[in-house]
């Protein structure tokens, strides 16, 4: 799995944020020069990370004696910002749902919840059938609904309703926020770009489906009696059986599209942003890595930021983020019963313990679903016949192989997991084989 890090802009030396503050005090400034130099401060403050000089600055905003309009110009000035702001966001690559659960990590759930409406109110600007369905799928899961009265925004219903000193400092830091993130890879066409497919209808277009959602849901079904048994033969069987369906549905989409397509290429590999939640980020990074190898994907982590893209054809693609949601269930079920187990020797709690635990784990569980994928690769080389199947199969990853390489021409290895617990790998291993091994004989879709 490759690793890429994206430096946050902006950031700067803290005693320079706070003489600009200190020149904001007492200069003679005209508003404009006044909101700017706060503006720019914020933007340093959040870039850096700094909480204290952001409070510093939301403090200056909201002490300000409101002279001349001053608090009126803010409000005005900063609503006229926002969509440019956003739409800035657009072109450097982020999506509307990273944009979401980044501000929600950085700055907070309630600035997260500003986030979606902010976007989902930008966004309906935009005739939906030039906006990728994806997008329209991203906000549906929002549920920010407007609740502020037509012909307003939602940053003007803010203010009115939530007061001038609560708000106005969320909507100065929300700003800087957006004009501070740094550039992404581009996997999907901005607002206003993006053209239906062919015999696509509707005011809001359905994104092209390149997978059988019956297939689909079984998966899912499997998946959830995985997480749900507390028998381990259960799990195992039940997780094996899924990754079968996938692989075989892969191989099923794969010779649909080559008679379709000609040679495996009328379908383009698909893209998709996965965030990574905290802890032991590492560890799961690796885990979902071997599940998208196991499915004739590529991932690369986005460290500092906590997401990592997917490529992969869109069937694989779903298979993976389904799998790799469901064992990160298990996987966590699993460390906390090992953690009992060996919780008399005082180490389960650890935060060794538990790196090492899931690292093994997802190396493990690596191995077992790739075992599966060859043996259900094998059975439609004797039903297909190898001239039939592998050129179809080395053509789409080929294609997989050229997207990555032209979203990620100079992506770097990341660093191996430094192991520091021999139980916790142990333990790890051995949960990941009850998790994983066994066939599908067993199963009922």
């Amino acid at each position: 799995m490759g690793s890429r890090d994206r430096r946050r802009d902006g950031a700067t030396d803290d005693r320079a944020m706070y003489r600009a503050l200190a020149g904001f005090a007492g200069a003679d400034l005209s508003q404009e020069q006044m909101l700017e130099v706060l503006l720019q401060t914020a933007m340093a403050a959040v870039g850096s990370g700094n909480r204290d000089a952001v409070e510093a600055i939301s403090a200056a905003l909201v002490e300000k004696p409101d002279l001349n309009g001053w608090r009126a110009f803010v409000a005005r000035d900063l609503a006229r910002r926002l969509p440019a702001a956003v739409e800035q966001v657009w072109t450097r690559g982020w999506e509307p749902a990273d944009v979401v659960r980044y501000a929600g990590r950085r700055l907070g759930l309630a600035r997260g919840a500003l986030a979606a409406e902010v976007v989902t109110e930008h966004l309906a600007g935009y005739a939906a059938v030039t906006v990728d369905p994806r997008w329209h799928e991203q906000t549906a899961e929002f549920e920010a609904a407007a609740w502020w009265p037509s012909g307003s925004t939602a940053a003007q219903a803010h203010l009115n309703r939530d007061g001038w000193v609560t708000f106005a400092p969320e909507l100065l830091e929300l700003v800087a926020f957006l004009l501070v993130l740094p550039g992404l890879e581009r996997i999907g066409p901005p607002p206003g770009d993006y053209r239906p497919v062919p015999g696509e209808t509707g005011s809001t277009p359905v994104a092209p489906k390149h997978v059988d959602e019956r297939v689909l849901s079984r998966i899912r079904a499997l998946l959830a009696k995985a997480e749900a048994t507390t028998s381990e033969a259960e799990a195992e069987a039940f997780t094996a059986g899924a990754q079968e369906r996938m692989a075989r549905h892969s191989i099923d989409m794969a010779m649909v599209q080559a008679g379709q397509g000609g040679g495996g290429r009328g379908e383009r590999p698909a893209t998709r942003r996965i965030w990574i939640d905290p802890p032991y980020e590492q560890s799961k990074t690796v885990l979902l890595n071997a599940v998208a190898v196991a499915n004739r994907c590529r991932s690369v982590w986005t460290k500092n930021i906590g997401f990592c893209t997917v490529i992969g054809f869109a069937a694989d693609v779903d298979a993976v983020e389904a799998l790799f949601t469901s064992l990160l269930v298990q996987a966590t079920t699993a460390m906390t019963r090992a953690g009992r187990i060996e919780e008399a020797g005082g180490r389960s709690r650890t935060k060794s313990f538990r790196q090492s635990f899931l690292a093994a784990y997802a190396f493990r569980i690596g191995e077992r679903l790739a075992e599966v994928t060859q043996e259900q690769t094998e059975a439609a080389r004797v039903e297909l016949g190898d001239d039939r199947l592998l050129p179809v199969l080395a053509s789409r990853q080929q294609d997989v192989e050229e997207r990555f390489a032209e979203l990620f021409p100079s992506v770097t290895r990341g660093r191996r997991i430094k192991v520091g617990d021999r139980m916790g790998w142990a333990s790890g291993r051995g949960a990941a084989d009850q998790a994983s091994l066994g066939t599908s004989t067993a199963v009922r879709p």
